[in-house]
């Protein structure tokens, strides 16, 4: 291969467009981060099975759609309340045991995400399914630098209202007070009558709601498969752990990691960019371990 084969040379158009769909790219790791920012940053707990809460909402919305009809639309919350129960049971039941001995609760999410996986194979079989884009987002932006489809657009704008909303529950309501409470300083907040356990587990159910809906639209994006959850999860363990465990660290790394991966794309290919993409994550994490945005939260 020479090197005119592996480096695409510099056009002022293209190389916009490739911004563009980097911007896109980011909406979507920044989607599938926001539960395991929530999760993580709240509760101090790494969820190995949140690639496989996005994959049971792809699924949810699979059978919202195919065997009950519910337009696409209605499938995104219907997505979010589903898994979002599913999350409760789970901090109910596994998590809320192990919130003192980290590494159990790292092995009982890993363990619970081949559980999940298994048992979605054995009830749909390890057939690809699908979920159907609706008519009104079969449409094509090309205008000048400008190359998108509209469910792609469409994954960008609710990537902004998701982040919109979770910011306005953290930073607005008596809820979002007492999350952030529990996450300075678990045992103060107690002292001032909050219930750290109800806290936490409304705060899994609602970071586990987040995967699921990012799981209905990523099911439009691609094929559904049992497995489909670890094609997200590594990237949104990257986006959470460059911005520093943070809502607004994550929406930054999330568009930086996307715009750099598609800059890297478009002058050499998707493989080289993800190489060089986490190589810089290494040395950023070497220099700076706390991320973009350190919050200086306790940990528990």
């Amino acid at each position: 291969m020479s090197v005119h084969d592996f480096w695409t040379p510099f056009s002022l158009l293209p190389f916009l467009n490739a911004l563009i769909i980097g911007i896109s790219l980011a909406s979507i790791w920044l989607i599938a981060a926001l539960g395991l920012a929530i999760i993580y940053g709240t509760m101090g707990v790494i969820n190995m099975a949140h690639g496989e809460l996005i994959m049971l909402g792809a699924y949810t919305t699979y059978v919202f759609q195919s065997l009950v009809g519910v337009p696409f639309l209605i499938c995104l919350p219907l997505a979010f309340f589903v898994v979002a129960a599913i999350g409760w049971v789970i901090e109910r039941g596994v998590i809320r045991t192990l919130y003192t001995r980290p590494l159990d609760t790292l092995l009982a999410t890993w363990g619970l995400s081949l559980i999940l996986i298994q048992s979605v194979r054995l009830i749909f079989g390890g057939e690809p399914q699908y979920v159907g884009v609706p008519s009104w987002l079969n449409f094509q932006i090309d205008a000048s630098f400008v190359h998108l489809s509209g469910l792609r657009l469409f994954i960008v704008l609710m990537a902004i209202i998701l982040v919109t909303l979770t910011w306005y529950i953290l930073y607005r309501t008596t809820l979002g007070i007492r999350v952030r409470a529990v996450m300075q300083d678990k045992e103060m907040a107690a002292s001032f009558g909050i219930d750290a356990n109800r806290v936490y587990s409304l705060t899994f159910a609602y970071g586990a709601g987040l995967a699921g809906a990012a799981g209905a639209m990523f099911g439009a994006l691609k094929t559904l498969f049992p497995d489909m959850g670890s094609a997200y999860v590594v990237e949104a363990f990257l986006v959470v752990v460059v911005g520093g465990i943070g809502l607004i660290g994550s929406v930054f790394s999330s568009a930086l990691l996307g715009e750099l991966n598609s800059v890297f794309s478009y002058f050499t290919n998707d493989t080289f960019a993800r190489f060089v993409l986490f190589t810089l994550v290494v040395v950023f994490l070497r220099f700076r371990p706390q991320g973009i945005i350190s919050e200086g939260m306790g940990r528990r």
